[in-house]
């Protein structure tokens, strides 16, 4: 057999001039875009933080640090760790890091110090849609998703049992400080008073720390309660100034505490989490507007997204809204008749072999109630086909983000942390968006 013939290779040739970090990715990969993108935007907020007239290392800039933030989360990995060695290990962050490796403790002490700063770039990747044309506002549908609290759900104890377990810790720590007290007794006897009195045994430390624990989070329920009985209805408000009762099975988290208990849809387990809300455009699936509530319900999400989505886009409603069941109350519906929204809203499950009944017709009967009008208007053709629209509008954007990108639990602890999070898994939804439908930067570098 005659000899081989391969290319060569020589895994330790050094280069003879040093190659463009550009060069090692395709011209329109998504870490160029997001190169790009960020190049665009203001990032004075986060710049001025930092004072340049004090010593000691310099900082990271920021751009490289907001664009490793913002490729991380778009590509599922937004954990400081995985981050620092993928600007070591993966090709895209490490041109976009331009060949340098912030720790992990940088990466997370960066989102944390700037985090609301960078939650606000929201804004700044929404006008961008608007002026890529990828925001119409014909019709907008709301919808929820839980995510996970970071906090496990068996961290969390009840009022009830609180104040069981305050009982017990109160006799156990009695018994340990009367032995205690026995046994310093017998020692003076027969060593003498020479041993130190505040040295308490780490048995009895820890009951005590436990106590202090159930009692803070006892004093938070009771708070919850009496804020909660301010906010009723006059006639119920003359019962409660009296006493105030938190309901048995009130539950805190001691891990997070503003994170509740809450049912998963998708899977129907309870779950320690958040209510995760976007208002998603049909034209781009483009989230126009998000929030994170501890509220499971979402009849309360509708008039604080509506007014989140006017602030947004500068005072703009959109002509028509969607929504499921879960939003449906009349207030709801006044008010968005009030906002100039054409609104279709669920009004309950609908039963199999509903959809094949026929549509109404005629006048609207006199006589009916705000929930059988809306019942009778998603009966209408043109009800059903809007509403049937809702499908394919938020549900994928919320699949995109926990399925695609796999962000099922939020880093960080907190209701304001975990909003401003949201805020950046929506922001990053917004530029995946921007990236598939080609829409280039003005400043972009052209290859």
């Amino acid at each position: 057999m005659g000899a081989q013939r391969f290319r060569e290779y020589n895994p330790d040739q050094d280069f003879l001039l040093p190659p463009s970090l550009r060069e090692w990715l395709p011209s329109d990969h998504l870490a160029n875009f997001i190169s790009d993108v960020v190049d665009e935007l203001d990032l004075s907020e986060i710049i001025n933080a930092y004072d340049n007239s004090q010593g000691g290392q310099a900082p990271f800039h920021p751009a490289l640090m907001v664009k490793l933030m913002l490729y991380a989360y778009c590509v599922g990995v937004p954990s400081s760790r995985r981050i620092e060695k993928s600007t070591y290990e993966v090709i895209p962050f490490r041109v976009l890091s331009a060949n340098q490796h912030p720790d992990h403790d940088t990466i997370a002490e960066f989102r944390k110090r700037h985090l609301v700063a960078l939650s606000r770039i929201f804004l700044q990747v929404l006008r961008l849609c608007q002026k890529a044309g990828l925001v119409k506002l014909g019709h907008v549908a709301l919808d929820g998703t839980k995510v996970k609290a970071n906090a496990s759900k068996h961290k969390a104890m009840s009022y009830e049992h609180m104040q069981k377990k305050t009982d017990e810790l109160e006799a156990e720590i009695a018994r340990l400080l009367a032995e205690a007290e026995a046994v310093d007794a017998a020692e003076d006897v027969r060593y003498g008073k020479g041993k130190r009195g505040d040295e308490l045994p780490e048995e009895l430390r820890y009951r005590q720390r436990r106590l202090q624990k159930i009692q803070e989070a006892k004093r938070a329920l009771e708070e919850e309660a009496r804020q909660q009985a301010q906010t009723r209805p006059v006639a119920d408000k003359s019962r409660s100034e009296s006493v105030v009762r938190v309901k048995p099975k009130a539950q805190r988290n001691f891990t997070d505490p503003d994170s509740r208990i809450m049912r998963d849809g998708a899977t129907k387990a309870y779950e320690q989490a958040y209510n995760g809300q976007v208002a998603v455009d049909s034209k781009y699936q483009i989230i126009v507007a998000a929030r994170v509530t501890q509220e499971c319900n979402d009849k309360q999400q509708v008039e604080p997204m509506v007014e989140r989505l006017r602030e947004n886009l500068g005072g703009a409603c959109p002509r028509r809204m969607t929504m499921d069941n879960g939003y449906y109350s009349d207030d709801n519906v006044e008010f968005l008749r009030k906002a100039g929204i054409d609104a279709y809203i669920a009004t309950g499950r609908m039963k199999h072999g509903e959809a094949l009944l026929p549509a109404p017709r005629g006048r609207i009967p006199k006589g009916l109630t705000e929930k059988e009008r809306m019942a009778r208007k998603l009966r209408t053709i043109k009800g059903r086909c809007t509403y049937a629209k809702r499908k394919e509008i938020a549900e994928p954007a919320i699949g995109q983000i926990k399925e695609i990108r796999g962000f099922r639990r939020f880093l960080l602890r907190g209701l304001g942390k975990a909003d401003a999070e949201w805020l950046i898994i929506c922001l990053t939804h917004n530029l995946l968006k921007l990236f598939r439908y080609f829409w280039k930067p003005t400043l972009a570098v052209q290859p």
